[in-house]
């Protein structure tokens, strides 16, 4: 367990406001918990990402949360200029140094002239340099050309890391020293934000709630994903690799003596920091094992064994949002802005504050109108109105817009009857949800629906689990595929094109591996590729205990399998196990019965291996339109239809009537006990649609 609750990463930057729309080279913030990273944060200048770092710290402290915060750039310089420039040895004193003489606007700041005056002071042509100004700067030369530097020109730690930039360089590609002037003032003054809760690492005991470390990330390595900024990447990627480490290895890499100069989180334990992605924890082999005593199983005691035993299989990735429709999510959503952003006229009509009396009203028009998109800057006077479209934010003194139907429009007035409810016809801001709001929760299937909430949200990316790939293998010599040539003694395989179908339609990558014939060491064969390709297998036929039901027989040998004899018609018997690690669901091969234990069984278990919810199917009774007599024991599934109202199943209950399932729509689902239905009594519908075909 981490000693840390929350890890909140930020890639800094020492320019200029990179405005609204988020892009690179400005500064990205991520928070992780427990191995999980949020979306990363766009903050689009250092004050608003002060105003950002300071209330979620707060947030964090109130909570009770320890939290770890790191900055990427250096928190000291060389050993030497400390001393130099503020006559002490100290760090924190060139914090407030800079704090004192650095002027910020967001557009605008003094760095380059300030380091000229550093150098000026210290009577040599440096330690700065790297003019990024149009103009020239006294003092500071655009290169090293002349250059006189009276330290090091690096750190202890830059020395050991390969590739790190100097502090000094203020301005060209790679450079950190703007970001180093431009954030110790940022520092300095959360340390007196958070005097008895923050401490600096590595200059202060580390036994306060909160604690401020150096982090670079390219230290990490890794290739942001396609369509996503690498800065956004590298934060949520060092958030989340440190929220997963061992908290004696997090330990290691913070005991470091750097008493002037600061230290890199990580430098020396990089094997430790390794992009590679953790793989979800496998599965136990014994996770199929029934109960001692347990021969035949009742279809909800083997769902609720199915559903406690398995996990997620899948790795996650972050992807676009774009690209995301038909993923599973790992983690919640958060909105990262409010729907409605600005309160809004829910009509057309005209907008004024504070609603209206009974009887006839008038109100002088000002100038001007008020569109989706624009942005109306005056304020609109007390007693006054204006024109307002459908989607335009109220603009200042409008709290309230009549139905343009409603209203006679005179010369420069209008005229309409109260009373009108002040607020009316408006939209609140944030009415639909808030920023901070979760949108979505994990193990969320992403729809079309919630493609449109997500954008709305303003989320860029998402962390979902990799799409689960599920293979499948026809077994048996009668067997031939569908583009061959099928003798009378032959069967065309019918399983493996709707199982593939079926597969894709709940989501899953469908992986095929043919057919296999009778014999083991072909199917082992097949089966050692599957589990290659695949995370999921299933066969079909040669799921019982037979001679020739070479799947349980090769699972039994791999001392990984089940035999679970299931009280439900028709299925019965299942085969489960593992085969190099990977399960495999052995279907019987009457094709019904292979479609019932697909939907009924394997379909929730594959679902929760991707990382979604427990599926359950959603029935609904309706009258019969049939009669049945059915024994105690085990539970029924009939091919079914609803016509008039009422559900029709298929005439005959075989398992090897692959009409029925063309036929069908779904299922009629007769729980365990005995019972005699009539025309017109009460059974459980349960519509393909409802299994995710």
């Amino acid at each position: 367990m981490t000693p840390y609750d929350t890890f909140i990463m930020v890639d800094w930057s020492g320019g200029n406001d990179r405005g609204p729309t988020p892009v690179k080279d400005a500064i990205w913030a991520c928070i992780a918990r427990a191995g999980r990273a949020e979306a990363p944060v766009y903050l689009r200048n250092r004050q608003v990402a002060e105003k950002w770092i300071t209330e979620t710290l707060n947030d964090e402290v109130s909570a009770g949360r320890r939290c770890c915060i790191g900055f990427d750039f250096p928190f000291g310089y060389p050993t030497g200029f400390a001393q130099a420039l503020t006559g002490q040895t100290d760090p924190f004193a060139v914090w407030d140094w800079f704090e004192n003489r650095i002027s910020d606007a967001g557009s605008k700041n003094n760095r380059f002239d300030l380091a000229a005056e550093i150098n000026l002071s210290l009577g040599t042509n440096g330690p700065f340099w790297g003019n990024g100004l149009k103009r020239d700067v006294t003092g500071l030369p655009r290169t090293k050309q002349g250059y006189v530097n009276l330290f090091s020109d690096r750190r202890s730690v830059e020395m050991q890391a390969s590739g790190a930039f100097t502090c000094w360089q203020l301005a060209g590609a790679g450079a950190v020293g703007s970001q180093v002037m431009m954030g110790l003032p940022v520092l300095s003054r959360l340390r007196r934000a958070f005097p008895d809760t923050l401490s600096v690492w590595p200059f202060e005991p580390l036994d306060r709630p909160v604690s401020v470390v150096e982090i670079w990330p390219s230290l990490l390595g890794g290739v942001a994903p396609k369509d996503m900024i690498k800065d956004a990447w590298q934060v949520r990627n060092v958030a989340q690799t440190l929220s997963r480490l061992d908290p004696v290895i997090l330990g290691k890499m913070l005991d470091v003596d750097a008493p002037e100069e600061g230290w890199i989180l990580g430098v020396g334990h990089e094997a430790q920091l390794a992009p590679d992605k953790p793989a979800p924890p496998p599965l136990r082999n014994d996770c199929f094992a029934l109960p001692a005593g347990v021969d035949w199983t009742p279809v909800d005691d083997a769902l609720a064994m199915l559903r406690d035993r398995l996990n997620p299989v899948t790795e996650t990735e972050l992807i676009p949002v774009l690209q995301s429709r038909g993923r599973v999510l790992a983690e919640p959503v958060f909105a990262k802005r409010a729907n409605p952003p600005r309160a809004n006229s829910a009509v057309d009509g005209y907008g004024f504050s504070g609603g209206a009396q009974s009887g006839a009203q008038y109100l002088p028009l000002v100038t001007g109108r008020a569109a989706a998109g624009g942005d109306f800057k005056d304020r609109v006077p007390n007693g006054s109105a204006v024109r307002i479209l459908t989607g335009a934010a109220l603009p200042a003194g409008v709290d309230t817009v009549i139905l343009e139907e409603d209203v006679t429009v005179g010369q420069d007035q209008i005229a309409f009857h109260g009373p009108l409810k002040q607020g009316a016809n408006t939209r609140r801001a944030g009415e639909d949800f808030s920023a901070g709001d979760k949108v979505l929760g994990a193990g969320e299937r992403i729809g079309a629906a919630d493609l449109a909430l997500l954008s709305a949200a303003g989320v860029k990316h998402v962390n979902t689990h990799r799409r689960l790939r599920v293979a499948v293998v026809s077994t048996g010599d009668e067997l031939v595929d569908v583009t061959g040539d099928a003798q009378d003694n032959k069967i065309i395989d019918a399983n493996r094109p709707m199982l593939l179908n079926m597969i894709a339609r709940f989501g899953f990558e469908p992986v095929d591996m043919g057919i296999s014939p009778d014999n083991r060491d072909a199917l082992r064969g097949l089966l050692d590729q599957a589990a290659l390709e695949a995370d999921v297998i299933l066969t079909s036929g040669g799921a019982s205990a037979g001679d020739e039901d070479h799947v349980s027989a090769l699972l039994k040998q791999a001392g990984a399998m089940a035999l679970w004899r299931i009280a439900v018609k028709p299925g019965r018997p299942l085969a489960l196990g593992l085969w190099n690690g990977k399960p495999v669901f052995g279907l019987p091969g009457n094709p019904v019965a292979a479609l019932v234990c697909t939907l009924v069984f394997a379909r929730p278990a594959m679902a929760q291996m991707a990382g979604e919810r427990w599926q359950i199917p959603q029935g609904f009774d309706v009258p019969a339109d049939f009669e049945k007599r059915k024994k105690p024991g085990r539970r029924e599934y009939l091919r079914a239809r609803i016509r008039d109202g009422k559900a029709q199943v298929f005439a005959s209950e075989g398992s090897g009537r692959i009409s029925g399932l063309s036929w069908a729509e779904g299922l009629v689902e007769l729980d365990d006990g005995a019972r005699d239905i009539s025309k017109g009594d009460p059974v459980r519908y349960i519509p393909y649609a409802s299994f995710g075909l």
